[in-house]
């Protein structure tokens, strides 16, 4: 099979984009709360905390220990993104680059992992309560509209991306399949 250029595969081109900005974003903000703090160059401490400070995210507070819930949950998926996520980046980065369906599989469980790890986050932002006297009296955690809009467009490209990632992938792999069923068929009636 003949290897077509990345241009020439839109969907492939999205996937690539998407998988090379997000080892940035997972580099500079996700993994920060693993990393020990004299590792972390004051540019991307201070990107953290401006983002903090704007967004308000509730996950990305509990990840860096400053919110009232440790959100243990949130947490976990960061250590699945850096195990299972973040190499998978690099791997299905370099097979599309490289016009490869041996890839297929690991970008369909990549993306349904990761679209079912990313929707409870957007529940939870959705969910979140706005400013009340009564929720800031008891120190709940909110968000203005401002911040939840800011969160959503953080978080909704990395669910929504990945779901269609999902269903495309399934249907790859299973023209895959049918066509070596195919094959193997024919090969069988001869």
């Amino acid at each position: 099979m003949v290897s077509r250029p990345l241009i020439s595969r839109p969907l492939d081109l999205v996937y690539f984009i998407f998988f090379t900005i997000h080892i940035f974003a997972s580099l500079s903000i996700d993994f920060q709360p693993l990393y020990p703090p004299s590792l972390v160059p004051a540019p991307l401490r201070q990107l953290a905390e401006w983002y903090l400070r704007t967004s308000n995210d509730p996950l990305l507070k509990g990840a860096f220990g400053r919110g009232e819930d440790p959100l243990v949950w949130f947490k976990s998926f960061v250590f699945l993104e850096l195990f299972f996520q973040f190499p998978t980046f690099f791997i299905a980065a370099r097979g599309l680059w490289n016009d490869s369906q041996k890839i297929y599989v690991l970008m369909l469980v990549y993306a349904a992992s990761t679209a079912t790890t990313v929707w409870p986050c957007v529940v939870t932002i959705y969910a979140t309560p706005g400013p009340s006297p009564v929720a800031l009296a008891r120190g709940i955690a909110t968000l203005t509209a401002d911040q939840r809009a800011m969160l959503f467009s953080s978080y909704v490209p990395f669910c929504i991306v990945p779901l269609v990632m999902t269903v495309d992938m399934a249907f790859r792999v299973h023209a895959i399949v049918v066509e070596s069923l195919s094959a193997r068929q024919a090969a069988k009636s001869k």
